[in-house]
């Protein structure tokens, strides 16, 4: 089976044509080369996709005649991604909330307005 295919079926990619595009992008590895999409994936290869900032590791248990099912997925493949880059991931998620909480940002276009109004008349605002 094509390792698009597989990663497809094995629910790694939503389509097919995601699972082409990481190929041609170099973001799947088998056996530590990077591989084209049409490479044949075989029982007991090692395959690792880089996916959300996550090197995923996982080795080929056999292959799936179709697209599976999520519970029946890890009958094709072993996980063995390992937990620290999953902890990486969630420092990234802190670290971005730590310098800019939501909803802050650039001004709106009614922020900006009334901004110009403001620098444009400022004796509006002023009380006399």
């Amino acid at each position: 089976m094509r390792i698009d295919k597989y990663l497809w079926s094995t629910r790694y990619f939503k389509t097919r044509n995601l699972g082409t595009n990481a190929c041609k992008k170099g973001h799947v590895r088998v056996n530590n080369q990077v591989v084209k999409p049409s490479r044949e994936v075989y029982p007991t290869d090692k395959i690792i996709v880089r996916k959300n900032q996550i090197n995923y590791e996982l080795t080929v248990l056999d292959i799936p005649a179709s697209r599976v099912g999520a519970k029946l997925v890890d009958m094709y493949r072993k996980d063995t991604t390992p937990k620290e880059a999953f902890q990486h991931d969630e420092l990234l998620q802190y670290s971005k909330d730590y310098y800019r909480k939501k909803g802050t940002g650039r001004p709106t276009k009614k922020d900006r307005r009334e901004i110009d109004d403001y620098t444009e008349n400022p004796s509006d605002f002023e009380e006399e």
